[in-house]
């Protein structure tokens, strides 16, 4: 049971007015004072973390599965217990984001990059040499590509992984082709030896056969990188658009063009990129989704803070629902080759997750503004029309933007 405190007689340390409860109800400061020990700033902080534990309980459950129902809440005037709609949706927008970041650059570990896996391990050159120092010479070669691989920063695991067990191949190779030249084998110290520190070499030390082709390039991008000049937009918006495409197009170069190494650097450079323009424009995209409900529903007579309410709820709704699929493929992906019939109802349960986000967004429509069904069905496959496409226009230009990362 709450114990009731009476405040007579005590007065706000800021304006003087008498307390009526623990906030001053002219200026609002807290009865409570700063200066206390560790301990109770401990407890203070606990309380504030279980407050808004409770406020998410609150929050989560009905944000997805009862349409419309917290938007309905805060028209009503009952917000206390549920979290702020734009906290709401910018918390889920960048955690959302942040776990589909993560899983995309897991799944992208496991595929191969221009169709070329991201290391290969040759040991063609060193089976075919005719002399010791050919062999010698071709083990160095394989090795210094191999850590100029290892160095890029941006390879998986399991890919380093299999650099260390083909630099230990590449070795076992080229100790049996010495045995079978007449030399001695390489020693055990050398075939645990670590590899050796890559040289750095210059953007034209080339191979010949490759030489023509990067020339055509080079001057290929020397065409394609002449300055925007834009008569009716500043020179410094110009100069912006300039060092986009410039960096548009070496990023697109070196992920199509480029060595494995180079190709995955730059792919990783661009998703990205990518992901740290989309939160940006998921926000920007809020108030003409919001605008689009006020021209739709312009003779229910409700504002525009209304429809933007609506709007920020049915976002929040779509990153959680984005966030829950992401996790459910992570966790089957992990899950099958440990325990696969576990990922048969996980599939299941993705598979209603999809359905269930268009059925959620009409019924949340059609209790919001609380029209017939034709109506509501009209608006909503215009509404959907029309947004699908600024988003995909949208989603176009983040992407350009975060290839020109």
């Amino acid at each position: 049971m709450k114990r009731l405190t009476s405040y007579e007689g005590l007065h706000c340390a800021n304006c003087g007015a008498s307390m009526q409860g623990e906030f001053c109800h002219e200026c609002g400061q807290s009865i409570h004072s700063v200066l206390k020990p560790v301990h109770g700033m401990f407890e203070e902080t606990l309380e504030t973390v279980l407050h808004i534990d409770g406020r998410i309980v609150h929050t989560l459950p009905p944000l997805l599965l009862k349409p419309g129902f917290l938007t309905l809440e805060y028209f009503s005037g009952r917000r206390v217990r549920y979290i702020a709609p734009f906290r709401l949706m910018f918390v889920l927008c960048l955690l959302s984001f942040f776990v589909f970041h993560l899983a995309v650059d897991q799944f992208a570990g496991k595929i191969q990059t221009n169709g070329r896996p991201l290391v290969y391990v040759n040991s063609g050159a060193i089976d075919s040499a005719a002399s010791p120092a050919e062999v010698r010479k071709a083990l160095q070669h394989e090795l210094e590509g191999l850590q100029r691989a290892e160095q890029s920063g941006v390879l998986p695991q399991n890919v380093l992984d299999k650099i260390h067990a083909g630099t230990q191949e590449l070795r076992q190779k080229a100790s049996e082709r010495l045995v079978a030249l007449g030399e001695a084998p390489m020693s055990a110290a050398s075939l645990a030896a670590p590899l050796p520190a890559a040289p750095i070499q210059s953007p034209e030390a080339t191979d010949t056969e490759d030489a023509v082709p990067r020339k055509s390039r080079h001057r290929t991008f020397e065409q394609e990188s002449q300055p925007i000049q834009i008569s009716w937009l500043p020179d410094l918006v110009n100069a912006r658009l300039t060092a986009l495409v410039h960096r548009f197009y070496t990023n697109w170069q070196t992920f199509k063009h480029g060595d494995a190494a180079a190709s995955a650097e730059a792919k990783q450079r661009m998703i990205s990129g990518v992901f740290s323009t989309l939160p940006p424009t998921m926000f920007l995209l809020m108030p003409v989704f919001a605008g689009l409900l006020k021209l739709f529903y312009v003779f229910r007579r409700r504002l525009y803070m209304e429809h933007l309410i609506v709007a920020l709820h049915s976002h929040a709704f779509l990153f959680l629902w984005l966030l829950l699929c992401t996790l459910l493929a992570w966790l089957a992906n992990w899950l099958e080759p440990r325990a696969l019939w576990v990922t048969y109802p996980l599939n299941w349960l993705e598979r209603i997750l999809v359905l269930w986000a268009p059925i959620y967004l009409l019924l949340m429509q059609k209790r919001v503004y609380r029209q017939g069904w034709p109506m509501t069905l009209l608006k909503f496959w215009f509404i959907g029309w029309c947004y699908f496409w600024l988003l995909m226009i949208a989603l176009m230009i983040a992407a350009a933007l975060g290839v020109a990362h």
